[in-house]
């Protein structure tokens, strides 16, 4: 099976998660670092133990890991950059005009050039010249660059989750609960736009946003860790409004088209009764569909009363996927739970449906990935990349049969009309997973984290294979002693 003409594959990697790990590259002023530094966090296992600063070391070895994905024959790179290291010194100082709505909703926000100057004085420059340098390396080698300005981590003089644990959202610096946040987050977007539109192709405002509220106000591990459903709310419609003002800043400075990376599932009922497949749709909305609709419609679950001002602030839809839910109904303040056994909720090497799981309990469900990207198409019409696929796999055993799936799945999706632009691999290198640590190895690459090594695991050959050729076989058996031509 082809893939399309001018179809673009490449890696994604995020600051906070690839950057540290050569001493003089640590970045101690976001609200991920005070989080896994945390000793209460550690000893309760909330978090691994595992620090950032013991990472891959993309800040200083960008260039390696720019050769081997120009080895691997890719084309193209999603690039985070970190809010905290441009920007450790608070903001909130540079006046901008913010204008509300009688319900409070953020509609508008003029960043003027007087802001603009006033944000490059406080700007840490050095940040500055290395994303520059770094970004430019890339761009140079005539590749296609997105540039994704959000991926769950912020300053902590915006977010300190320890103090908000301990002292309440009111009375510390509470992140996506405050209406600040998404001043300064616009704040932000305008001077990332200012400064390096001529390098980007195409611009991400945020990575999933849909974790963001959901782990950190309705899961565990994530911070500020305090299970609320009000705060979850709170925080959703703070998160959507920051992405249409963002978007809106970047507008000012950028022709470019602007997106939204969202984590995407396949959701399936667990059975065909009324109570299922109700229970299905309230998670997709709480998930998926509420963001996306907000953004692209101006009405959703978080915003029953049409809103105007975040209608169509989406160019283009970046589709993270790994693997589905199957849902059931359940009596709790959610409506609906997870069927353990299946989807992300395994915990064991084969599911209940006896399909290969991941490292972490991840099942192997590549053809939740065509029919999602159907249904989003249908619904929204939007182009879309997918900016996430992978599996954490430290044997590298099933990762070559991982890529060649949903690459499949994709270019199928394609085959029957839908608009996809690329396929970004998650990850080029293993990184920091958050609070699971280094034990996910999600990488085409092995990494040595005590020597910064770097070995091509088998399963980059294949994807490089389908690069060169941009086909998938309909009948694939894998042979590594195949070597690409």
């Amino acid at each position: 099976m082809k893939g399309k003409e001018k179809f673009f594959f490449g890696f994604s990697e995020s600051g906070f998660q690839f950057e540290m790990g050569i001493p003089g590259s640590e970045d101690p002023n976001s609200d991920w670092w005070v989080w896994v530094h945390d000793g209460d966090n550690i000893a309760s296992g909330l978090v691994s133990g595992d620090l950032p600063e013991n990472g891959t070391g993309y800040w200083d070895l960008y260039k390696v890991d720019h050769n081997i994905a120009e080895f691997l024959s890719m084309d193209a790179a999603r690039i985070g950059v970190e809010w905290s290291r441009i920007f450790p010194r608070d903001t909130r100082g540079v006046k901008v005009h913010v204008q509300q709505s009688s319900e409070g909703g953020i509609e508008f926000i003029e960043i003027t050039d007087t802001a603009i100057k006033q944000l490059d004085e406080l700007s840490n420059k050095q940040a500055v010249k290395r994303y520059r340098e770094l970004l430019s390396d890339w761009k140079n080698r005539d590749k296609l660059l997105i540039l994704n300005l959000y991926h769950w981590t912020m300053p902590t003089w915006l977010h300190d989750p320890l103090m908000v644990r301990r002292y309440g959202p009111l009375h510390a610096p509470s992140g996506w609960l405050s209406k600040d946040t998404i001043v300064e987050f616009a704040k932000f977007a305008a001077y990332m736009a200012h400064v390096f539109d001529e390098i980007v192709d195409y611009w991400s405002i945020m990575n999933e946003p849909n974790v963001v509220y959901m782990g950190g106000y309705f899961g565990t591990g994530f911070p500020p860790g305090i299970i609320n459903r009000e705060y979850m709310m709170n925080a959703a419609r703070n998160l959507i409004e920051a992405v249409a003002r963002a978007y809106d800043a970047v507008k000012q400075y950028s022709r470019k088209p602007v997106g939204l990376i969202h984590a995407i599932i396949w959701f399936e009922p667990k059975s065909d009764t009324e109570e299922a497949i109700k229970a299905t749709n309230r998670a997709e909305e709480l998930w998926q569909k509420g963001v996306l609709d907000s953004l692209t419609r101006g009405q959703s679950f978080f915003y029953p009363s049409p809103r105007k001002d975040l209608r169509n602030h989406i160019d283009w839809l970046g589709v993270n996927y790994y693997s589905r839910h199957v849902v059931d109904e359940a009596k709790n303040s959610l409506g609906y739970r997870y069927v353990k056994g299946l989807g992300f909720s395994c915990g064991a090497r084969k599911s209940l449906a006896d399909r290969v799981c991941s490292d972490i309990g991840w099942e192997f469900y590549p053809e939740g990935l065509y029919k999602i990207l159907l249904k989003l198409w249908k619904e929204y019409m939007l182009p879309m990349i997918i900016t996430e696929n992978g599996v954490a796999d430290a044997e590298d055993s099933i990762r070559h049969q991982y890529i060649f799936e949903h690459v499949r799945s994709v270019f199928k999706a394609i085959r029957e009309g839908v608009d996809v632009k690329g396929y970004l691999h998650w990850a080029l290198t293993d990184n920091y997973e958050w609070a699971s640590g280094f034990r996910p190895r999600f990488g085409l690459v092995e990494i040595d984290y005590v020597t910064k090594r770097r070995r091509i695991r088998p399963s980059a050959i294949v994807l490089k294979h389908i690069i060169h050729e941009n086909e998938v076989l309909e009948n694939y058996v894998y042979d590594p002693e195949v070597k690409p031509r």
